[in-house]
């Protein structure tokens, strides 16, 4: 893991750069105030103030130089990531206090290089006025950074025990009890968990993580942790299987909030749930057709066996409830539905509690990860109607895809149960500045920022992310 405590330090004095951020706006201001050599140092980096764009300008004494960095909104946790890809490595400062901006600089030195010689790259370090920001900053990336190298590890390395071992050593660092269930405890008590994940080499586990004061209010996190999703025998052609180790994109974000309720010591009772299994195909593969049952004792239809990860989280919801949690959150790269609504970077949310998804969008603004509300719309429930079943796994005809899936969780939950439900994609398709290619932390932090505002005490040092 990335030493990023090294990475964002206090400013006492130490020498360093200066880094000066500039909107199109301010330019005409810089410009009148600066001297000859820095306007042509501007003019021919061609440096009109805009995001991303990065500038070193020269002093008066050899190897005197300062930097100037383009923005469009100094609080954006962005701002800084392409000036900490593009500096050379040093130390710098800014000329105010580096704020939200803090978290892409750090993350923009980040490398996920299990599978690569190891290189010893230099720090860019950042001080920061702010020193009493430094930690909950430096947890946040710790957490993002964890999503990230997960969802990147390929199935080969990254099994259903490699996940349940993941969570426990992250259980371990904090004092957390967590328990593996397998083999026939699994199939008595989580038998759609089972089901699914029985045909794979490396059979199926739930993985329920206990940590806080059992007085203080119970917060459940519900994340799906299906390590490689080959569709089962309703088989994906081979562009659909290609990112199938994402699949579990869910459970690394549910792991990387505990991470970060823990790394706090939220006054909560924390329990984090996650089924994770193989989605393989063999002789004993669950078939198309086939009647489950769950946890809930409601019987499932199997109209596909790609839709598989709703049957896990079924059995997983079931047992989240059985505590009566104050808030109930569950992550799930649950379907391609939800991408094609809203592209890879806006994970979509349902709830019915208008409190809860009035909090989380607010935290989605507030921590610049927006989440989209979408509709539990009762009436296309009828989709999911079996004939010989409580209820079928797949919506009929293809439409209204992460509804359908949506109101199938919803037949899990209680309408008491405080719940919201996020279907997110966990991948960059493409790089952007602090953000490569790859394993993504989407919507995080605004679950992270809700949290906070819910449950942090008086005297907790909120951040202002």
């Amino acid at each position: 893991m990335t030493d990023f405590a090294a990475l964002l330090v206090a400013d006492s004095g130490q020498p360093a750069r200066t880094i000066t951020l500039l909107d199109s706006a301010g330019m005409p201001a810089w410009l009148a105030a600066a001297d000859d050599r820095a306007r042509v140092a501007v003019d021919a980096a061609g440096f009109v103030g805009g995001a991303g764009e990065v500038v070193i300008v020269g002093g008066d004494a050899a190897g005197d130089w300062s930097v100037l960095v383009g923005v469009s909104d100094r609080l954006d946790p962005w701002a800084l990531a392409a000036a900490a890809e593009k500096l050379p490595a040093g130390t710098y400062r800014l000329d105010a206090a580096p704020g939200p901006a803090a978290f892409g600089w750090l993350m923009a030195q980040h490398r996920f290089d299990r599978y690569r010689a190891a290189k010893a790259a230099a720090p860019k370090i950042l001080l920061t006025s702010d020193a009493s920001g430094i930690d909950a900053i430096v947890r946040l990336a710790e957490a993002t950074a964890l999503v990230r190298d997960l969802v990147d590890t390929p199935a080969g390395d990254m099994d259903p025990q490699a996940l349940a071992d993941a969570i426990k050593a992250e259980g371990d660092r904090f004092g957390a009890i967590t328990t593996v269930i397998d083999g026939d405890a699994l199939r008595t008590d989580f038998p759609a968990v089972h089901a699914v994940g029985r045909a794979a080499a490396v059979g199926p586990r739930l993985v329920d993580l206990t940590w806080g004061d059992p007085a203080h209010p119970r917060l459940t996190l519900v994340g799906k942790g299906v390590t490689f999703d080959s569709g089962g025998l309703d088989i994906k052609p081979a562009s659909g299987m290609r990112l199938m180790k994402k699949d579990m994109g869910g459970a690394a974000h549910a792991l990387a909030l505990a991470r970060l309720v823990m790394g706090a010591n939220l006054p909560v009772r924390l329990r984090l749930i996650v089924p994770a299994v193989e989605n393989a195909i063999s002789g004993n593969a669950f078939r198309p057709g086939d009647v489950l049952m769950t946890r809930a004792g409601i019987t499932v239809e199997i109209g596909n066996t790609d839709a598989e990860g709703r049957l896990i989280l079924a059995d997983a919801l079931a047992l989240a409830q059985e505590d009566e949690p104050a808030l109930l959150l569950d992550m799930a790269t649950l379907t391609g539905a939800a991408r094609v609504a809203l592209g890879p970077d806006l994970p979509a949310l349902f709830t019915h509690d208008d409190a809860l998804a009035a909090a989380l969008l607010a935290g989605g603004v507030a921590a610049y990860d927006q989440l989209w509300r979408m509709p539990l719309w009762a009436p296309y429930a009828d989709m999911l109607k079996s004939g010989i079943a409580d209820i079928d796994n797949s919506g009929e005809g293809g439409f209204a895809g992460c509804i359908t899936a949506a109101l199938f969780l919803d037949r899990f939950v209680s309408p008491a149960t405080s719940w919201a439900h996020i279907d997110l994609f966990a991948w960059n398709p493409a790089a952007k500045p602090g953000r490569p290619k790859g394993g993504a932390a989407t919507g995080l932090r605004a679950m992270w920022s809700m949290i906070l505002t819910r449950f942090a005490i008086d005297d907790f040092g909120t951040p202002s992310y």
